[in-house]
């Protein structure tokens, strides 16, 4: 079932859905992040990925410091429309300490 950016439930975690990121030939997750209503726009606009960032209170293009932009080839919606996943093809590492993903940390028993 397609869906458009009004069937997104927004409201369900004030303003925000969680975007799962993954490696649109290789599958791997990348990342976790948050988007609201104008960086899903932003990013079916423009074709790279935008998030709003909840410590800095600020929209922001994955890249657009580092240069490791994501290129969105798909955007996923789950069932409840109140989670997304954005298929991509990575220039470079997702996590900001240069890991090529963000789950790279094992939590101990």
């Amino acid at each position: 079932m397609n869906k458009k950016i009004n069937d997104i439930d927004f409201a369900k975690s004030d303003g925000l859905v969680p975007v799962i990121v993954q490696d649109v030939h290789s599958k791997e997750i990348l990342t976790l992040a948050y988007a609201n209503k104008e960086s899903l726009e932003l990013t079916q606009k423009t074709g790279n990925s935008w998030f709003w960032s909840r410590s800095r209170n600020k929209l922001w293009m994955k890249g657009e410091e580092s240069g490791n932009i994501q290129k969105v080839k798909e955007i996923l919606v789950d069932c409840d429309s109140d989670a997304i996943v954005y298929l991509v093809e990575p220039s470079g590492p997702a996590c900001h300490t240069g890991d090529r993903v963000c789950f790279h940390n094992i939590l101990e028993k």
